[in-house]
């Protein structure tokens, strides 16, 4: 999902916080030695859930990286490595999946994690009535089995190539048998690096270090604050005066402007996170994919590259996972074609333009508002009115999994393995096919083959189908995957940035 721009009044607002807040609890305690430094992370907006199987906002999801384990994690290159399952092993058949767990390990409330707490977070999971978000990824599983306390069998309908990766994310987060969501939704209980310290709302979160992480890289630092500072500017200027030690930026703008100081480091990471003008195909005009063709062939991606984010990043095709990624050249329009797009809206009988609601973040990415300005004016040439409606980030996030949208201007989440990627939106029974707004058999169908495939070679061409259906029938506008920029004060070691986005390495993170 994204992040925005903020008024005058609230930029002021933010660098005042910013620099007034309390004294760092790093400083030298009273006739001793200096204490481990916390490290204070600047963010744009507050997270707007800490249940980790319903989060969709960007700053939910790295905050809560941070307090839960997954049975399976990403390395630094996002390959799939052993979380709290050690290992796992497939049947020669495909249709059960065993995975051994780690022993030891306890949840932040000091009870012990076991095959029970497997088994009941995957088939609540698995239980519509959850709203998980991630439910579609476990489509293939028929039954889960514990058959001691360190040891969970999957029963499968056939092969899932995709669902070692698939358990990786923390919309798949283990939790205890004992939790609820309501209770989890104030007071996380998880397995990982960091425990929930304070929370101000609106200003702050704190995390502090769980000394009996299982992991082998144990948290560096004694907490961890995500500082709420709404503009990205703002943040920067937080840098500069030692309030802040690390933040990652959308703007490059932004980015440029912290590292021209001098004392601010900034490391580019190419991003699988795309940004898409989001089309509801079951919401007025955009029933007809003429309509939506004609929106695609009407778009410049490379303009709106340069106009909202000076250039930085390439224009992208549905899939930017580097194993599958998509051609772009390969789509109906791949370049701007405004007689093809009157063509398009003559088929739909539309000769006199249509009108497009559109909802767009503020404050969840920096780049949204221009996007979708630059979209409006591309698209008025081509008799087609985006008629705007901008909603701060939680607004917009309740809108966006409503599905109370006829377009969305959107930045979201790529994935290492497509399936996790688009699954869960274009299958006709995937848990957000309601928000993608489009699905069809052959899109099934071809889902279905890519999981039970297992040879990625063979994989690849399944889903260069998979992205020229959603291309040909217009189901989203695909624009542009960007760069992220993590910037870093002097004193700040060890962080490793993701091409996920992820800041999972926060744990391995020290502060001199």
């Amino acid at each position: 999902m994204p992040r925005g721009a903020l008024s005058a009044v609230g930029i002021a607002a933010a660098l005042s916080i910013a620099l007034t807040s309390c004294s760092s609890p790093s400083a030298p305690a009273a006739g001793g030695d200096a204490p481990a430094k916390g490290l204070v992370v600047g963010v744009t907006s507050d997270p707007d859930t800490l249940f980790p199987w319903k989060a969709t906002q960007f700053q939910a999801v790295n905050v809560l990286q941070n307090l839960y384990g997954t049975l399976t994690e990403f390395d630094k290159d996002l390959n799939v490595v052993p979380g709290l399952a050690q290992s796992w092993e497939a049947s020669k058949d495909g249709e059960k999946l065993t995975l051994k767990l780690r022993q030891g390990v306890t949840f932040a409330d000091g009870s012990t994690f076991d095959s029970k707490d497997v088994k009941a977070s995957l088939e609540r999971l698995m239980d519509e009535k959850t709203a998980a978000v991630a439910r579609a990824s476990l489509a293939s599983v028929k039954s889960v089995e514990a058959p001691d306390a360190n040891t969970v069998v999957l029963e499968l309908t056939g092969p899932d190539a995709a669902l070692p990766a698939n358990l990786a994310t923390v919309n798949m987060a283990m939790l205890s048998s004992d939790d609820t969501e309501q209770e989890l939704t104030t007071t996380p209980n998880g397995t990982g690096p960091f425990r929930l310290g304070k929370r101000v709302a609106s200003q702050s979160l704190t995390l502090a270090r769980n000394d009996t992480y299982w992991g082998p890289e144990k948290p560096q630092v004694p907490t961890v604050e995500f500082r709420v500072i709404p503009d990205e500017s703002s943040i920067v200027s937080a840098m500069q005066s030692g309030n802040v030690q690390l933040a990652v930026f959308d703007d490059p703008l932004v980015a440029q402007t912290a590292e021209s100081g001098g004392t601010i480091t900034v490391a580019k990471t190419p991003q699988l996170n795309y940004h898409v003008l989001q089309l509801n195909g079951r919401h007025g005009e955009l029933k007809d994919v003429n309509v939506r063709l004609a929106i695609q062939c009407a778009i410049d991606r490379k303009q709106v590259l340069d106009t909202a984010a000076l250039g930085e990043g390439e224009v992208t095709g549905p899939i930017t996972a580097p194993a599958y990624r998509s051609d772009p050249s390969k789509r109906p329009c791949p370049t701007r074609d405004l007689a093809k797009a009157a063509g398009y809206l003559a088929k739909a009988g539309k000769s006199g333009g249509v009108t497009v609601k559109t909802i767009v973040s503020q404050g969840e990415y920096a780049t949204s508002v221009n996007e979708a300005q630059n979209l409006k004016a591309q698209l008025a040439e081509a008799k087609i009115n985006l008629e705007l409606e901008v909603l701060e980030s939680g607004a917009f996030v309740d809108r966006w999994v409503a599905a109370d949208f006829d377009a969305a201007v959107a930045l979201n989440g790529g994935r290492p393995d497509p399936d996790g990627s688009y699954g869960r939106y274009f299958t006709s029974d995937g848990n957000l096919n309601k928000v993608a707004g489009y699905s069809s058999p052959e899109l099934d169908k071809l889902f279905a083959e890519g999981k039970a495939t297992t040879d990625q070679a063979a994989r690849k061409p399944i889903y260069d189908q998979v992205a020229a259906h959603l291309e040909d029938n217009a189901a989203w506008i695909w624009l542009f995957a960007g760069y992220t920029y993590t910037a870093t004060t002097a004193n700040v070691q060890g962080f490793v940035p993701m091409a996920s986005g992820s800041l999972q390495y926060l744990r391995t993170t020290s502060v001199s």
